[in-house]
């Protein structure tokens, strides 16, 4: 279960002591990585150095997507020379929504290709809360054409999260080995077992470790409190 967490924390006012504690987390369960914001990427990278298996991933036009391509991919380019081996851009919502397929596209690929030549790995979060189930079949198929690696549900800083239909629909359209992730409001382990059911392959999740506990049977089932 924890190797298809990435373990996260994208608070504003996430401090120290709580980076500190999310990567010790992170060692102790061998979640898939800790996801934070790009000012944390070197310091996780040297918290996480002895264990390779347990990645650090970023994020890049956080949350809005609204950013210049030129913006994203100097994030990008930034993120995986501090240490970043996984990049979650959001896409050019707007774009979409407008209908510009092709701005979508070559938004998407230029951080593709920095993460690509980097060996790297890029998720496209579509924010599915702000779209429709034609809109979200879209986005799926220009973020597989442009080469990335995922597609992903949410930012967690949008109207809506993960939900099972979305998942379904997402893998519907990318067929089975394109990566779906889930996340926004995953907060339990039956939450997790039911988007891993509907075609999920890593989840984000700020409960990790809640959810890992609950998978382990060390906590009762329910929300954990304050995860988001």
């Amino acid at each position: 279960m924890a190797r298809i967490i990435d373990h996260t924390l994208l608070k504003p006012d996430a401090t120290r002591e709580q980076i500190d504690q999310l990567c010790a987390e992170a060692l102790r369960y061998r979640f898939k990585s800790v996801c934070v914001n790009p000012v944390w990427v070197a310091y996780c990278a040297e918290r996480l150095a002895q264990a390779p298996d347990v990645l650090v991933c970023s994020v890049i036009g956080f949350p809005l997507g609204a950013t210049l391509t030129e913006v994203k991919v100097l994030e990008a380019e930034r993120v995986i020379a501090n240490g970043a081996r996984e990049v979650d851009m959001v896409m050019n919502i707007g774009a979409l929504k407008s209908g510009d397929r092709d701005s979508v596209e070559r938004d998407i690929r230029a951080v593709v290709e920095v993460a690509h030549a980097r060996d790297a790995r890029c998720k496209v979060i579509l924010e599915t809360g702000l779209l429709t189930p034609d809109q979200i079949q879209a986005a799926c198929q220009i973020a597989q054409a442009a080469g990335a690696d995922f597609v992903k549900t949410s930012t967690g800083f949008g109207p809506g999260g993960a939900t099972v239909a979305d998942v379904v629909l997402m893998r519907r359209t990318v067929g089975p080995e394109m990566g779906v992730k889930a996340s926004g409001g995953v907060r339990t382990y039956a939450d997790v077992q039911a988007l891993v059911a509907a075609g999920a392959t890593r989840i984000g999740a700020s409960a990790g470790v809640r959810i890992v506990e609950e998978a382990l049977g060390q906590v009762p089932g329910g929300e954990a409190p304050g995860a988001y």
